[in-house]
């Protein structure tokens, strides 16, 4: 095997353990704070990145799978600027991380007369919007015929033609662990499963962060100049932490998806449901030997770690796609489910309430306590910029050294020993494997910050998202070559909502309020907001 640098967790901790003053304490290891991680340490700034669970456990391992501008902004031209924002970014990823990314074609099939080349022209602006280089395939009309041939098991009846467009395709996970990867190959300190529980404020500014080790209990003192909020779907609770009062900044939408038998969409291609009774566009998406199907948005008060997918929006799926599909689809052919949590920046803000389906996904860099950021909203594809953007925010405000960010064209790491495709093919078709996958798990917790057997093949591998039965057996295996016992393993790995809560009390540090200048969330035009940030 091709050597590696160890991600050796008791060496992360000592580095805590120093009494040091570091320039940058990210809470979250999501795609937002992977990504702002990543920024920082490869601007040279010393970086801890905390993360509750594991990385990647919440939203930023349940999306639709897809790096893209999002087809359903385009009804409105006022969010034209996010899509074309988030193009650019499309391409980027696939420059950087080839190996995580790829191009994708996707038909819209048509039923309507007019619908093809209405469609054509629309998903020829979205097309469009990539000049400059950033674009990745061509839309295209399709005849009836051209339809059912590149997109086998679609209903043929009534089928008028189609239109053919490209769109990113991911392995959401793997990228955000080969995200923390790369940005631990330039210097900073990430470590999951350690929430964080306490934040001191002192004298207006927040002087340290506490953490507490999730395995051993060990509690850490982590003194920083400043401090990155994002923590997704939970950034308010941590907000409370400075202070019990502040404000909700965040509404929470639940995502759902089903996976069904690949026998439904047998090729390569992915098909774009275009109008759905929630608001959204529906995706039936090959992945990884199967048929990936969502998504939903349904409001959900409680931001869960592990958000469950309700039987209304599983028939909503059914329903839509098999009007679709030539294969009907009956409830026992869900062979899987999972939900996710999208942070939306609450609407009731700005004094309006909307559906969450009808709010867009632009992202919010706030200020606030003096020194710390609150990263909210955005989406997957925009995890680059809305870091950049950030540490736009942090230099103008005198917070970090003015720094190039180079995350533009820097290579997103890429391990060169294992073939993880490969192998998920081969532990979900037989036990014959399970030795394999064993010396994998070894490997992921060595050097992919793994630590339990669910990190491993839930995130590092995909087989928890598509084989139970699989999944179960080798679980046990799994916490065996840990040394772990089962009873143990479940504690571990089962997450809990929120850490307590509670304001730092020491001698000197008092609860701070949210200053309301200082609450105003900056927004995603980083050229207009350069201004702002200095008067």
């Amino acid at each position: 095997m091709a050597e590696v640098k160890s991600t050796n967790r008791e060496a992360l901790l000592a580095q805590l353990r120093e009494d040091t003053v570091w320039d940058v304490v990210v809470i979250g290891g999501g795609a937002t704070g992977a990504g702002i991680a990543l920024d920082a340490a490869s601007r040279g700034l010393r970086t801890v990145l905390l993360e509750a669970q594991d990385f990647s456990s919440g939203t930023s391992s349940r999306s639709t799978k897809l790096i893209h501008g999002g087809v359903r902004y385009m009804k409105n031209p006022r969010d034209w600027g996010l899509v074309r924002e988030a193009l650019k970014e499309r391409r980027i990823l696939i420059k950087n991380a080839p190996h995580l990314v790829h191009s994708k074609p996707f038909i819209l099939p048509c039923y309507k007369k007019g619908e093809r080349e209405f469609y054509t022209i629309g998903l020829g602006i979205y097309s469009a919007m990539t000049y400059g280089g950033y674009n990745i395939g061509r839309t295209s009309s399709l005849s009836r015929e051209d339809t059912l041939m590149r997109l086998p098991g679609v209903k043929p009846e009534g089928l008028m033609g189609g239109v053919q467009f490209f769109d990113g395709q991911f392995d959401d996970a793997r990228l955000d662990v080969a995200l923390v990867r790369t940005a631990f190959e330039h210097g900073a300190v990430p470590l999951n499963y350690m929430p964080v529980t306490a934040i001191c404020r002192e004298g207006g500014m927040i002087r340290s962060v506490t953490a507490q080790d999730k395995e051993t209990g060990e509690e850490f003192v982590i003194r920083t100049k400043m401090v990155f909020n994002a923590a997704g779907a939970w950034v308010d609770p941590i907000r409370r932490m400075v202070d019990p009062e502040a404000s909700t900044l965040v509404r929470v939408s639940r995502g759902s998806h089903i996976l069904l038998d690949n026998s439904f969409m047998p090729g390569d291609t992915g098909m774009l449901i275009p109008k759905t009774r929630d608001g959204r566009v529906l995706f039936a998406i090959p992945w990884h030997g199967m048929l990936l199907v969502g998504t939903t948005d349904v409001e959900q008060k409680d931001a869960d770690f592990d958000p469950q997918v309700s039987e209304e929006e599983i028939n909503f799926m059914i329903e839509t796609a098999s009007g679709y599909l030539e294969k009907p689809i009956t409830r026992a052919d869900v062979k899987a489910s999972f939900a996710g949590l999208r942070p939306l920046f609450n609407p009731q803000a700005t004094g309006s309430v909307v559906s969450t389906a009808k709010v867009s996904r632009e992202h919010a860099v706030i200020p606030e306590f003096g020194n710390m950021i609150t990263v909210t909203g955005g989406k997957w594809t925009a995890y680059r910029k809305m870091a950049e953007h950030a540490m736009l925010v942090a230099t103008l405000r005198h917070l970090i050294p003015p720094r190039l960010c180079v995350t533009k064209d820097l290579p997103i790491f890429r391990d060169p020993n294992w073939d993880y495709a490969s192998l998920e093919v081969e532990a979900e078709g037989s036990e014959a494997a399970d030795d394999k996958v064993v010396q994998f798990a070894l490997y992921a917790r060595d050097n992919e910050f793994a630590r339990t057997p669910e990190d491993v093949l839930f995130r590092r591998l995909r087989l928890g998202q598509m084989n139970s039965a699989r999944t179960e057996a080798l679980i046990q295996k799994i916490a065996e070559a840990f040394g772990l016992p089962m009873s143990e393993v479940k504690e571990v790995a089962t997450p809990v909502e929120t850490c307590d809560i509670e304001v730092c009390d020491e001698p000197k540090c008092e609860t701070a309020t949210l200053d309301k200048v200082d609450a105003e969330p900056v927004e995603v035009q980083v050229e207009e907001k350069k201004a702002d940030d200095q008067k």
